[in-house]
């Protein structure tokens, strides 16, 4: 409540910056660790003879629970990919800024920050599981995501390692859902162009709070699936938007539009098949959000000649 209603200033810029270090060096710990000792991590040769016997095409089988790998590989980890979450943190990181040339370091070098985060414990997964995905759900069935952060961080960095994970595991969900809610308030306030006052922040608030909280009562792992499909929704479409702010500016626009339109592979996939969704079979699901993808790829391509010949 309090980091939703006061000013940035206050407390999240006061408390985050160390939530953010702590996470920094467990991940710089756990990379060095694997690159001392990484008994079970597969090496380029291992996946070199995988794809030579023919297994290529495992990519888009299910997997042990008979899940489809794409599209939700990208859905699982959107956070350290592409996010749709931390582009809603935009009005608040935006307010900080004193100068505009802090937006290149600050915006694209947090998500590469976090990409990397991502690749690490990736990496650190594949490797403290050496019976593979059984050990490693049994631990998901036994204590939750929780159980394994703390079995990872323990197997690299002992006691040590294990105590920052617990404190990791308490913090960043609550620091994820400060910044949520606060970035949320700031989106209505924007939108209906609402006064800050301390009154107008709590009429909108409480409600949100309150919301939440009886949100919690449900069935988290429904409202995490609708988070996921939301989050790629969101990132695809500020995708989208920022394609078209280039676009109309003469800019080189392919950096934003190409990932646009994998994205919106993606997401039309994911909805397609996924329970939440339409639940279609993969095989029909899977198709047609390539064909959507496809689709936004060639309208993008006439839509990208037709201005150069009218600029010529």
């Amino acid at each position: 409540l309090l980091a939703t209603l006061l000013p940035i200033d206050k407390i999240i810029t006061r408390l985050y910056p160390l939530f953010g270090l702590l996470m920094i060096v467990m991940t710089t710990l756990i990379a060095i660790a694997l690159l001392i000792d990484a008994p079970h991590l597969p090496v380029a040769g291992d996946f070199l003879a995988y794809f030579e016997a023919d297994h290529a095409h495992d990519f888009l089988t299910p997997n042990p629970d008979g899940l489809p790998t794409w599209p939700l590989l990208f859905v699982t980890i959107t956070c350290g990919a592409i996010s749709g979450f931390h582009s809603t943190q935009a009005p608040i990181i935006t307010r900080c800024l004193t100068n505009e040339k802090y937006v290149r370091p600050v915006y694209y070098g947090a998500m590469m920050c976090e990409g990397i985060v991502g690749c690490v414990w990736a990496l650190a997964g594949i490797a403290a599981f050496p019976d593979g995905y059984a050990e490693l759900k049994a631990l998901l069935d036994q204590g939750g995501p929780g159980l394994v952060v703390n079995h990872v961080a323990s197997s690299y960095l002992g006691v040590f390692g294990g105590i920052m994970a617990i404190i990791a595991v308490a913090v960043f969900p609550i620091t994820s859902g400060d910044t949520a809610f606060r970035s949320l308030r700031l989106t209505m306030v924007d939108a209906f162009n609402i006064p800050q006052s301390l009154r107008n922040r709590l009429l909108l608030a409480v409600p949100i709070l309150a919301i939440a909280f009886f949100m919690t009562k449900l069935d988290f792992t429904l409202i995490w699936r609708y988070f996921a499909f939301s989050n790629m929704l969101l990132s695809t479409s500020v995708l989208w938007l920022a394609t078209k702010y280039l676009f109309d500016r003469g800019a080189v626009h392919w950096i934003a539009s190409i990932p646009a339109v994998i994205a919106t592979a993606i997401t039309v996939s994911y909805i397609m098949t996924a329970e939440i969704g339409f639940n279609l079979s993969p095989k029909l699901g899977q198709p047609i959000g390539a064909v959507v993808a496809v689709i936004g790829f060639i309208v993008l391509v006439i839509v990208h000649k037709k201005h150069h010949k009218q600029v010529a």
